[in-house]
């Protein structure tokens, strides 16, 4: 069925394409009959556009098509007009009165899935909530429910009062708004909120910064929940494969290893429609979801694994899995809860990765610190073995590191961010698969615990939380540094990219491949019955 219409999403409400109804409210199942080829996401690819100054977006057809665009004028009539290319920037206007912005933060976090852990609590203490990505992960209090200064305070005073030292309200005097403007046939237009439709060839994006992407399907430019703007790309679940698969897996990965990424990026994209739902869209282009250049740079390899695999998940329990995975995991896979808050997921476990049985974590496990060290010395026989970022020692000085971790506590408003330098690091607690759980810092301020991925938020060196800390003195046997000590690169949670690579070269099948990094999960096609996300208890 072919979208001829694009609709503005309303907040709050499911929004419903072609055949398929998308469910975006928390714990959404879908109902409706499911085709592959009727799925749509909205993906923002400029996230907040009209942050930097002078920013522009250019867009043009791709060949002698005309861009339709919709969007309504200053007298709040709908207006169409066509152009072959135009110009979109955002200006400063200024209001005749300054107004003030406000927003109660309820906590902090480095990842989306311990934000929305976080966002399930205050939930259950009665607090309306709402979960944001201004730049860093946050749970806000539910701004159409807050709405007044009386009742943020209120929210505020009374949490403070049970204990919620670190919640806190965020003040912005705003003198002057971001007001999207473009011009067409000499006349100026600035709408909120813009639909561009192309004809049957893509769109072309030029970006400030030199990028140029390439995008099928409709575009949008719409408010975000920062007061700038999103750039959101409508685009088929497949179509949208194409723009994910050759960046996230390579060109030089193997056929099996790219349709096991390509279902592990379908199941992913599908599970997590719900991230953005504070700025109504879905799903982002970057790391913090799939990495996304739309049509720019598709590969014959990963059309024939996205056609190959076509409608093709990976479920556990009629549930869609949490399709996490990571370049490269060190040798072991980590469990859900070695990385980030939340119920347990059964399918993601700590795997010895590799096809050889070089370790037993029943009888030696990693938490234990020297068995950690012997298993880190290791280098041979692993799915990633030879690959640069498997093992790594990376060193720097006290008063670098304190650097970072006086940025990063700044950002999230902790008293301690005044201190002046480090004087001690070490390693409190890890996991079964050797991740750090809890590090302790000591400061000339006082202490601090770092649990789990907040430990490479806080500082540079470590690729990932499989480390083990060295100290570096110098010829007074004065502490000067750390070494970190470690393997794997990301979270190293379920599929390992570079370990696949190893699996499909052995002659695994995606099936084997994914069963290998997801035990008890099972491929099968998108249907009706398949629960796409269900609240965690």
């Amino acid at each position: 069925m072919e979208i001829t219409k694009t609709h503005r999403p309303v907040r709050g409400k499911l929004l419903c394409i072609s055949l398929f109804c998308l469910p975006i409210l928390l714990g959404g199942v879908c109902t409706s009959p499911v085709r592959a080829t009727d799925v749509e996401l909205d993906v923002g690819v400029v996230q907040r556009f009209g942050e930097k100054e002078k920013e522009k977006l250019v867009i043009a057809t791709t060949s002698e098509d005309t861009l339709t665009l919709k969007f309504d004028d200053d007298d709040s009539q709908q207006k169409i007009v066509q152009t072959n290319q135009f110009t979109i920037e955002v200006v400063k206007q200024p209001l005749s009165t300054p107004v003030l912005r406000e927003k109660v933060v309820l906590s902090d976090h480095a990842t989306f899935e311990t934000a929305e852990d976080s966002a399930k609590k205050w939930q259950e203490r009665g607090i309306k909530v709402e979960v944001t990505q201004p730049e860093q992960w946050q749970v806000w209090a539910k701004r159409d429910v807050y709405e007044t200064p009386l009742l943020r305070r209120w929210l505020l005073e009374n949490l403070k009062a049970k204990g919620f030292r670190n919640v806190y309200l965020e003040l912005e005097i705003v003198a002057a708004t971001p007001r999207a403007t473009f011009t067409v046939a000499g006349k100026i237009y600035s709408p909120d909120y813009l639909e561009i439709i192309p004809g049957k060839s893509p769109v072309q994006v030029s970006l400030s910064q030199g990028k140029v992407r390439y995008y099928g399907g409709s575009l949008r430019l719409q408010p975000n929940a920062y007061g700038t703007y999103t750039l959101v790309n409508n685009i088929s679940l497949e179509t949208y494969l194409r723009g994910v698969v050759p960046h996230e897996i390579g060109p030089s990965a193997p056929l099996n290893a790219a349709k096991a990424q390509t279902i592990i990026a379908r199941t992913y994209a599908l599970r997590n429609i719900r991230r953005f739902q504070a700025d109504n869209y879905q799903l982002c282009a970057t790391t913090h979801c799939q990495v996304y250049y739309g049509l720019s740079g598709t590969s014959p390899k990963a059309d024939q694994a996205i056609k190959a695999t076509k409608g093709l998940v990976l479920t556990y329990e009629n549930e869609l899995v949490d399709a996490l995975y990571s370049s490269t995991t060190g040798g072991v896979t980590a469990k859900f809860s070695d990385i980030w808050n939340g119920k347990e997921r059964p399918y993601l476990k700590a795997v010895i990765d590799s096809p050889q049985k070089l370790w037993d974590l029943s009888k030696t496990s990693l938490a234990k610190e020297q068995n950690f060290r012997n298993f880190i010395s290791l280098k041979n026989g692993f799915n990633e073995t030879g690959r640069n970022v498997f093992r790594w020692d990376r060193q720097a000085t006290l008063e670098s590191l304190s650097q970072d971790l006086k940025k990063y506590l700044k950002k999230r408003k902790d008293p301690l961010a005044d201190f002046k330098i480090i004087r001690w690091m070490e390693v409190i607690e890890r996991s079964e698969s050797g991740r750090i759980l809890t590090m302790k810092v000591e400061t000339d301020k006082g202490s601090l615990e770092l649990h789990k991925n907040e430990v490479r938020s806080a500082f540079y060196p470590p690729r990932s939380t499989l480390f083990y800390l060295k100290p570096i003195y110098n010829n007074e046997k004065q502490l000067r540094g750390f070494a970190f000590v470690g393997g794997g690169f990301g979270h190293g949670v379920g599929m390992s990219q570079y370990g696949s690579y190893n699996l499909a070269k052995l002659g695994w099948n995606a099936e084997k491949i994914l069963s290998f990094y997801y035990p008890g999960a099972i491929i099968e096609p998108l249907n009706e019955s398949i629960v796409f996300w269900r609240a965690q208890e």
